[in-house]
């Protein structure tokens, strides 16, 4: 992608099913589970570059002891920098009597448990400091009290949870929506708990043995329950209990990915399923998705299963996540990609007028690539002709790291990218492959700049995902509605026309009108300004938008269809940033009131 954007997080959570010294005889290490989620968040870290953070849970430690142990960091290699701390704890006891039996390094280690649980964080919102990153906890001298969360989620209506958490008689001291969701699913813990202790303190038991009662028949699924009734948003959480039940739960339009293997020896989930592939080397079959408004529980004592924790609704999963986000070497997320290239095609064709021997094709580095084979590969069988491919654009990645200064910024950001010279002659058209085009300001900034330098008869920018035309507010960064080149264009166009006034006004007017009424029955207002032209009118604006003053040639931006998008990832429908067809009504609500921003000149994001 030209424009970077941040987005969602990953998770990994990791349940040893046989007794610790299983793994140590087996596999000749005790640190089996560690290095197996060293491997699973190394194979995420495309999803979160901002933190990192692990929980290990020991299961049955003496009173006095500690059980949960946390350690996250924010440093540029938060993963690196986190497992070699773990490291350097585990060699400082390596001439300790007992090192090598694992009862003796349980009790020693901190980090040699039963359960695992980690996070990569891309941070969308708030400081990007040590608080910030999950996992976060929930103390309590009960261990069935005692909480960690980690997960990959935006909720929409944090100020409802809030007041909601305010009518408990709490008082959160923060008002963000990990801090409501941990307490929310700790207030309906502590209930469960309450419950549980009078039902058998009415029985006789004694305190001692209630504890143990409570922890063999705690209700994971009446907490998550009520815990998630009135949540809003796309998610991903996972939890688990400081006596060893624990959760992965995901959101009932299944907006956010997670998968999950199970046999003997493990249960593992994580965000992205190669990752399992890789980590286990087990086959794709083996690996299942987490039904949409379900949950994997995983008991203490070993029992594995799915619970409906809300009613599933119709599959909005991202597509963006199959364009951009995911690593492409999923094999449905390959094949995707392949097709969206291939639909491209007869509109590529188009805008050469069918000139292919006159053509250099190349793409934007580095996540186009697989949508570029695509194209190439369809080009080849509908023209049967050599397809000329360069590659033309290459990104300096020192220099990227070094701009930091924003008062200088945009005089180095021309030279993020390369070219390749000598390939590309005045007679030919240029086609560039992009997986998407969001803010543009890479496009204009760089890289138009620098193949405009090739000097070609024509620059043709393609891109593998439709006109992003609404902003995103289920984890993804692009919050502001202003900010997306689309909209931009299509409020170019209506200050060109008589009543484009009027049509913003009134647009304005119905969405601070939808603020007040209930989510429920509000609509997508924000619609109402695109419906005024056609795809290709504001396709034509954006190119003019962003065409450099530099810039000598032709140029025409291409954009995927929504139909095409569909074909293309038919399982993931999920399309509100290109059709506004939000699949909650928070993120509805969110949008009239990212346009009320725009309109007020609030430089800021509407949750």
């Amino acid at each position: 992608m030209s424009d970077s954007i941040k987005h969602e997080c990953g998770i990994a959570i990791l349940r040893l099913l046989k007794p610790l010294d299983f793994y140590y005889k087996k596999y000749g290490t005790n640190l089996y589970g560690l290095n197996k989620m060293f491997l699973m968040m190394q194979k995420q870290v495309n999803r979160g570059q901002d933190g990192s953070g692990l929980v290990t849970l020991k299961f049955d430690v003496p009173p006095g002891e500690q059980y949960i142990f946390r350690k996250r960091s924010v440093e540029k290699n938060s993963i690196e920098d986190i497992f070699q701390h773990i490291q350097n704890e585990y060699l400082a006891l390596k001439n300790k009597d007992g090192f090598n039996e694992t009862k003796w390094l349980k009790h020693n280690f901190p980090y040699l448990g039963e359960f695992y649980m980690g996070h990569l964080r891309y941070g969308t919102y708030g400081k990007n400091n040590i608080q910030m990153c999950h996992p976060v906890v929930r103390k309590n001298n009960w261990k069935t009290k005692n909480l960690a969360v980690a997960g990959n989620f935006n909720l929409t209506n944090v100020d409802e949870l809030l007041n909601q958490l305010v009518g408990f008689g709490q008082s959160p001291n923060q008002k963000t929506d990990t801090v409501t969701i941990l307490e929310k699913i700790g207030h309906f813990t502590e209930e469960e708990n309450n419950k549980l202790y009078y039902k058998y303190k009415k029985q006789g038991h004694s305190k001692k043995k209630i504890s143990t009662l409570i922890e063999k028949n705690i209700d994971i699924k009446s907490i998550l329950k009520q815990s998630s009734k009135k949540w809003d948003g796309g998610y991903v959480i996972s939890g688990v209990w400081g006596h060893g039940d624990a959760f992965v739960l995901r959101d009932p339009n299944g907006i956010r990915p997670v998968f999950y293997y199970q046999d003997d020896e493990v249960v593992v989930a994580t965000s992205e399923r190669p990752v399992i592939q890789t980590a286990f080397n087990v086959p794709i079959e083996k690996i299942k998705q987490i039904t949409r408004g379900s949950a994997l529980i995983i008991k203490k004592n070993g029992k594995v299963f799915e619970e409906e924790i809300l009613k599933k609704k119709r599959n909005k999963g991202c597509s963006f996540e199959r364009i951009y986000f995911s690593r492409g070497n999923d094999a449905d997320i390959y094949q995707e990609r392949k097709k969206l290239g291939n639909q491209l095609k007869e509109r590529v064709l188009k805008s050469i007028d069918e000139d292919v021997k006159n053509t250099v094709f190349s793409f934007i580095p580095n996540t186009a690539e697989i949508a570029f084979y695509g194209l190439i590969e369809s080009l080849q069988k509908k023209t049967n002709n050599k397809i000329r491919v360069e590659k033309i654009a290459i990104k300096d990645a020192k220099l990227r790291t070094f701009i930091t200064d924003d008062n200088n910024r945009d005089g180095l950001v021309g030279h993020v990218y390369d070219i390749t010279h000598g390939v590309v002659n005045r007679n030919d058209n240029l086609v560039v492959l992009d997986d998407s085009i969001v803010r543009g300001t890479t496009l204009k900034k760089s890289i138009l700049k620098i193949l405009g330098r090739l000097k070609p008869k024509k620059i043709i920018i393609v891109s593998s995902a439709p006109q992003i035309r609404y902003p995103d507010c289920y984890g993804i960064d692009m919050a502001k509605l202003g900010n997306l080149i689309a909209f931009k264009a299509a409020i170019s166009l209506l200050k060109k026309t008589k009543k484009g006034q009027e049509v913003v006004n009134d647009v304005y007017n119905l969405c601070k009108q939808s603020l007040s009424a209930k989510k429920e029955k509000t609509i997508n207002h924000v619609q109402k300004i695109y419906d005024c032209f056609s795809a290709e009118e504001i396709s034509c604006e954006i190119a003019r938008l962003l065409k450099p003053k530099e810039l000598n040639c032709k140029l025409e931006i291409v954009f995927q269809t929504i139909e095409d998008l569909h074909l293309s990832c038919p399982n993931n429908t999920g399309d509100w940033y290109f059709t506004g067809n939000y699949p909650t009504a928070g993120g509805i609500k969110f949008v009239n009131k990212a346009f009320t921003y725009y309109v007020e000149g609030k430089n800021k994001r509407a949750y």
